[in-house]
């Protein structure tokens, strides 16, 4: 069970005087630029409420937009570039030109060809565009068509999501596991059917937005602890057995803890095997977000769980999307087949979204059968070790470099710290 160092390096003091600097020089320029607006030397391209509705109350308060239109737009041309290729190693973008500096743009008609792709999470290549490969899912386009129309519970429950289920928790080794069309609703709308009033939530203070809202709508309390932080965990686990419930203090009627794979803004591994040892001493429950490391981290791809030797059983909760490693979309809820039971009555993405799309579900049975050697390759365990080296090689080179740079060892999210707003463009 051995976890590779992670780094979070502290930038040199020059250069946090130089950002802070930097930060105060532009934020200073936006002051004076919106006082010429405002007094009609400069030309406002600011979305504004008409003049009738002058005496509603604001959508938004002014400064709320100040970030957006003195700082970013000066350097929206880097971003928001329209993409017309399959995103692979390198891609090709829509060439588009500005004559009001940013503020509107033109394309061209002309493409840059071949720009290498360095933020995509099309971790071992499965969006790709190679009829050989995607002649199944052609074939099932055919069968069944491009949507369902309907949810699970009613008509949109077909033969070939039974079989995705089947395959993922064959993939997870887990007893059961149940697919879901959106791999955000995967975790908003499942964790509330999981918990509610009375129950603890101890969830990582970087945990993804996704889990975070999916906390706020299950009406539970949440304590946040500090991130991979194994005291400031144990602290509320201890507070929250010996103390129960504010005012009451009754026994929470369930402690979840929350935390992800891998994060995908630090780049950080969950420390899973300290996690699940404190879960089980003080009998909680665990929810594991692996988004960003199933299929990406792991000998064969199985994720965290693979990578530090742990039983899957211990994991009360495995949750993971199709829409990063298997070049496709949505999510999944895995575990024991009670829990997935109760979420195919009670989860509201069950309930009410419309069915996984028979195409999409078809793409993530080819993309897990390569990975697991079903279809008679090695192309998908060659892609999860390339994977692997190609990280390994890419961070070291880059802190070869002289680059500050945040995360595991292993984890394929590789954050750049670059500081200065001059040195992002």
């Amino acid at each position: 069970m051995f976890q590779r160092p992670e780094s979070f390096e502290n930038p040199p003091m020059y250069v946090a005087v130089m950002t802070y600097l930097g930060f105060g020089i532009v934020t200073l320029f936006g002051y004076f630029r919106d006082f010429l607006r405002a007094v009609g030397l400069e030309k406002c391209h600011i979305a504004r409420e008409r003049e009738e509705q002058k005496d509603f109350v604001p959508l938004y308060q002014d400064f709320e937009n100040f970030y957006t239109r003195n700082l970013y737009m000066r350097v929206r041309d880097n971003w928001n570039r329209p993409i017309c290729s399959l995103p692979g190693p390198v891609f090709d973008v829509m060439e588009r030109v500005s004559p009001d500096y940013n503020w509107t743009f033109s394309l061209t008609g002309k493409t840059i060809d071949n720009v290498i792709n360095m933020g995509s999470y099309n971790y071992l290549g499965f969006a790709e565009n190679d009829g050989d490969f995607l002649k199944t899912v052609a074939d099932r386009t055919q069968q069944y068509g491009l949507g369902v129309c309907s949810t699970r519970q009613e008509m949109g429950n077909l033969a070939i999501h039974e079989e995705l289920e089947q395959l993922v928790a064959t993939f997870l080794g887990v007893e059961s596991s149940m697919i879901f069309g959106m791999g955000f609703a995967t975790n908003s709308m499942n964790i509330p059917a999981l918990v509610g009033k009375g129950c603890l939530i101890l969830s990582d203070e970087l945990n993804h937005t996704s889990l975070i809202l999916g906390a706020r709508l299950s009406g539970a309390t949440i304590w946040v602890f500090k991130h991979n932080n194994m005291q400031s965990l144990e602290r509320l686990l201890r507070e929250a057995v010996c103390s129960g419930q504010p005012r009451t203090h009754r026994p929470w009627r369930k402690v979840l803890i929350m935390v992800e794979g891998i994060y995908s803004m630090e780049g950080s591994v969950v420390r899973l095997p300290d996690i699940v040892a404190l879960k089980k001493k003080y009998k909680a429950y665990l929810y594991l977000d692996e988004a960003h490391s199933i299929g990406a981290v792991g000998p064969t791809g199985r994720g965290v769980t693979e990578l530090f030797g742990l039983d899957p059983s211990d994991i009360d909760v495995m949750m993971g999307t199709f829409t990063k490693s298997f070049g496709a979309a949505g999510g999944y809820i895995a575990g024991k087949k009670e829990l997935v039971d109760s979420l195919r009555s009670h989860s509201h993405s069950a309930v009410y979204a419309s069915a996984m799309s028979p195409p999409v579900t078809e793409q993530i049975l080819r993309a897990m059968k390569c990975i697991m050697g079903l279809d008679g390759t090695t192309v998908g365990q060659a892609r999860v070790h390339q994977l692997a080296e190609n990280t390994r090689y890419f961070r070291s080179r880059l802190q070869e470099m002289g680059f500050i740079i945040y995360g595991n060892d292993d984890s394929p999210v590789v954050p750049i710290l670059l500081y200065m707003p001059g040195k992002v463009v």
